[in-house]
């Protein structure tokens, strides 16, 4: 470790490190564009200047290692006018257009602008134009005018995805960055450009006029596309007399499971959340009350009491799995995790994407719950209840079930096959722990709204169990304590925990 000084505070940093990333770490702001943590340095903005006692001019942050005794200063009289120079080159071609770009609120120049306050434009000869609105695939568009060349996108293309589509194009004032010809965007992870790009010149197709970000609150979720379960934020907004709608997904950084990027198939599965939200029950495929339909379901159970079969999804959470088992303990019913939708063996890839599509396998291992083929063990099951998957297929061949149930967020398409429906909500509207495939135990806590008469799968639970646990908490507290010894429910509400492969 190293104690440097900082604007007159000293502080102790470790030694050798960038200095960039140390005053980051201290919340000591600094203006940068081309650095980037998954990226490193590229010191091609220069927006990171700062003062170094014993040099004789500033020096880029972002490529100066720290050493003992350094003396740094980032604000005051003489650095400030050069971060004004340095801003206002990168303003001279950048068009007056953000009340229309998707990056206002969330731009790095627009913020920088406001620090600065360059407030007259001091160019005499005309902007250089670049070309506006381009499709350059895979939901991405550019718009060459607002680009401050930081070359973010091009270096996560080369070092991360190392396809290599993106590039600089021309020399001086002309330069732009460019797609090669007849090489279009086109990797599993290209959308990360747009969460990487500082200013508007990036954007997402999928979201571009839309919502405005200011109207948007973020949520910490999980996504639940593979058992990878990369960290996101859940990007949402209520309308006056409308539904808690979600508008985009965003990676949120996590460093032992998905860094700062995910996939493009997990980024747009919002749409998913937003398509299957059902609020209304059926019995024999006609409309009931939500509270009939429930207690419906409850006299099914004790009337079937012995001769049940629960089929559940390996991608409910560990409060949600461990409800389940106890509700088949009490009814006497036979509990299987048995799932073979669950695989793709073409999604998958060396990076982010799992061919396991569930999202928390793991916890059925965890509690002991059966995911072998049903076989002859359903042999003198009389109910089925299909908890979170809609898969008819595994059960319709046996013919002696008479009453299939499913609990499900969206309506079934054969919906004529399940003598009820009770509808339960989403991925992003209910909280929960999962355990990922690397051993990682999170906690989502995105609690998207909707249909205030459907209810979560917890609360559903419990009604039938006549149980007044309904939070995670609650279920951690009274039965997954017992499992998963030295591990609080605090704990995986602040970070990923790694569990014990034992």
């Amino acid at each position: 470790m190293a104690t440097i000084i900082v604007d007159n505070k000293e502080i102790t940093v470790e030694n050798g490190a960038l200095l960039i990333e140390e005053l980051l770490k201290n919340g000591i702001e600094i203006p940068h564009f081309c650095y980037h943590p998954a990226l490193g340095k590229d010191g091609n903005c220069r927006m990171c200047m700062v003062e170094i006692e014993g040099k004789k001019r500033p020096q880029i942050a972002c490529d100066t290692p720290i050493t003992e005794g350094m003396i740094i200063r980032t604000k005051g009289e003489k650095i400030q006018k050069v971060k004004r120079q340095i801003l206002e080159m990168e303003l001279i071609n950048h068009p007056i257009d953000c009340p229309i770009c998707d990056q206002a609120g969330e731009c790095s120049l627009q913020n920088y602008y406001m620090d600065v306050g360059l407030y007259e434009n001091r160019l005499s000869t005309p902007k250089t134009h670049g070309k506006k609105n381009i499709d350059i695939g895979a939901n991405v568009v550019l718009d060459q005018e607002r680009c401050v060349l930081c070359t973010r996108c091009v270096r996560f293309t080369k070092d991360i995805t190392k396809t290599k589509e993106l590039g600089v194009l021309n020399r001086t004032d002309h330069s732009v960055i460019s797609i090669f010809p007849g090489r279009p965007l086109s990797n599993p992870y290209a959308m990360n450009v747009v969460d990487l790009c500082p200013v508007g010149a990036l954007t997402s197709k999928d979201f571009r006029f839309h919502k405005r970000v200011w109207f948007l609150e973020p949520a910490e979720a999980i996504c639940n596309g593979c058992s990878k379960g990369c960290s996101i934020y859940v990007d949402h907004h209520k309308a006056k007399y409308e539904d808690d709608s979600i508008f985009r997904y965003r990676p949120r950084f996590n460093d032992q499971i998905n860094g700062y990027f995910i996939c493009d198939v997990g980024r747009l599965s919002y749409k998913v959340e937003n398509k299957n939200r059902e609020s209304v029950a059926k019995i024999r495929g006609k409309e009931s009350e939500y509270e009939y339909a429930s207690g419906k379901l409850l006299r099914l159970l004790k009337r079937h009491q012995g001769k049940i079969l629960f089929l559940i999804s390996p991608s409910l959470s560990l409060e949600e799995m461990a409800q389940v088992k106890k509700l088949s303990i009490k009814y006497g019913a036979k509990l299987s995790g048995y799932d073979i939708c669950e695989y793709d063996k073409t999604f998958g890839d060396d990076y982010l994407k799992c061919n396991d599509l569930s999202t928390n396998r793991r916890g059925l291992n965890l509690l002991d719950i059966d995911e072998s083929e049903l076989g002859e063990s359903v042999e003198n099951i009389d109910l089925a209840v299909l908890i979170g998957r809609d898969d008819i297929e595994t059960i319709k061949n046996y013919e002696q079930i008479e009453v299939k149930v499913l609990v499900h967020p969206s309506m079934p398409k054969d919906n004529d096959i399940y003598n009820l429906y009770l509808p339960m909500l989403t991925h992003t509207s209910r909280q929960g722990s999962f355990i990922n495939i690397d051993g990682y135990l999170q906690f989502s806590k995105s609690n998207v709204e909707y249909a205030k008469e459907t209810q979560s799968l917890l609360q559903i639970i419990s009604i039938l169990l006549n149980d007044n646990a309904t939070t995670c908490k609650e279920i951690w507290d009274e039965s997954l304590n017992k499992i998963i010894k030295n591990i609080h429910f605090e704990d995986i509400q602040k970070r990923s925990v790694k569990m014990d492969e034992s």
